[in-house]
């Protein structure tokens, strides 16, 4: 599988199959979950690379709104049912949402990894 890349006016997605890492980065405002289809895509397709960890690189995202913390939260439900792959999450304890936000989704998977700095 390829690096894949979404870039919107103010946002970047990159999926990095070699590392199992999807960086975000920017501010994500999409309008729903039909538009956020196709970052769900490359989510999905590191789960079925069967990769034993995958990282979320939020570490640039300023913004997600509740549209795309219910995407991630499906994410980790997902990742949760196949009980083979861990989750490791770096984000910035400078960009205010992150810490409650991404705290939230350790409670859907208490194995989540949750690095802030």
């Amino acid at each position: 599988m390829e690096k894949q890349e979404i870039q919107g006016e103010n946002y970047q997605v990159i999926g990095e199959p070699e590392t199992a890492t999807v960086y975000f980065k920017g501010s994500l405002r999409l309008g729903g979950m039909k538009e956020y289809e196709p970052i769900v895509k490359i989510l999905d397709q590191m789960i079925q690379q069967d990769h034993s960890l995958i990282t979320l690189n939020l570490r640039e995202l300023e913004f997600l709104n509740s549209s795309g913390i219910s995407m991630l939260s499906k994410f980790v439900l997902n990742v949760r049912k196949k009980k083979t792959i861990q989750i490791e999450i770096k984000g910035s304890d400078q960009i205010p949402w992150q810490g409650k936000s991404l705290k939230n989704l350790q409670r859907l998977m208490p194995g989540l990894k949750l690095e802030l700095e």
